[in-house]
């Protein structure tokens, strides 16, 4: 597998105002109840190496609409789950930025929080935290035979072989998230549904704090991989962890949101990236050049 990543990041953008085409998310049996674009679902692990780098405030959960019997009603929401537990997965925020993806303006967009603005290229790529979902996508889409977001850039904003420049399936590929033994690794279930009272819909309308994160955050550290138990005391730990984070992602979230216009405007005016980000301890990223 080989893709050309330069100036695109169409897999850590919500580019659906420049044109991206189609809501996959948002369809299908289970659909997601927030609007962000292409979550990318971490690990038990990978979530727990974030918290205990003090980045627990960068995690999000995800929650889902669902149809049939495997539901269950938190906070007035009938949600995916089972036995009356809500099922979720965690994956990282989405902030607004000044962009340029696609040879294109400037433009505010939705992109993960640890995309840098100004090269385009991931923050963590060459650290241990850098999640395995990224590292081998679009690998399940091509063993799926399923269209890459490479792919959808290219249909958009490129010529085809531009981006997926090799298609051949990687080897270590991570168990899909959502496959059978995923419960307690990728898909979590939350052990206490009367603590997530206001949190569901304060999460599906976009405006979780962060003691609405930390609950489902613990709640995954602290899961049995294969079984749906939750370790209490791992749970109350990771959740006052979580809390107390106080890295540059949650500062930079309040500047991005403060001085971000709507999706897709042009940038008027912007706070320089290094200023909200890498003066605040976000590791640096070189120039594709470089």
């Amino acid at each position: 597998m080989d893709v050309n990543c330069e100036g695109c990041a169409g897999c850590c953008l919500d580019w659906r105002p420049l044109g991206a085409p189609d809501d996959r998310e948002r369809e299908g049996r289970y659909r997601a109840l927030d609007d962000a674009y292409h979550l990318v679902a971490l690990s038990r692990d990978e979530i727990r190496g974030f918290v205990e780098a003090g980045l627990g405030d960068a995690l999000v959960p995800r929650l889902f609409a669902a149809d049939g019997d495997r539901t269950a009603v938190v906070d007035g929401h009938e949600v995916a789950g089972v036995g009356g537990r809500p099922a979720f997965l965690v994956g990282i925020r989405k902030l607004p930025k000044p962009v340029a993806p696609f040879d294109g303006d400037r433009v505010w967009l939705e992109a993960c929080a640890f995309l840098d603005p100004s090269t385009l290229k991931c923050r963590i790529h060459d650290s241990d935290r850098y999640p395995d979902r990224c590292r081998t996508y679009p690998g399940h889409n091509l063993e799926l035979d399923a269209e890459t977001e490479c792919e959808r850039v290219e249909r958009v904003h490129g010529e085809p072989g531009e981006r997926l420049v090799d298609d051949a399936v990687p080897a270590d590929l991570p168990a899909p998230p959502l496959s059978r033994g995923a419960l307690g690794s990728t898909v979590f279930l939350h052990h206490d549904p009367d603590a997530l009272d206001g949190a569901v819909g304060r999460l599906v309308a976009g405006e979780g704090v962060a003691a609405d994160r930390a609950e489902f955050v613990a709640c995954a550290a602290a899961s049995a991989p294969g079984t749906a138990a939750v370790n209490d005391e791992h749970y109350e730990r990771v959740r006052d962890r979580v809390l107390a984070a106080d890295s540059w992602i949650g500062a930079a979230a309040e500047e991005w949101r403060a001085a971000a216009e709507d999706p897709g405007d042009r940038v008027a005016d912007a706070p320089a990236p290094d200023s909200v980000e890498v003066d605040r301890g976000a590791p640096a990223t070189t120039d594709w050049d470089g």
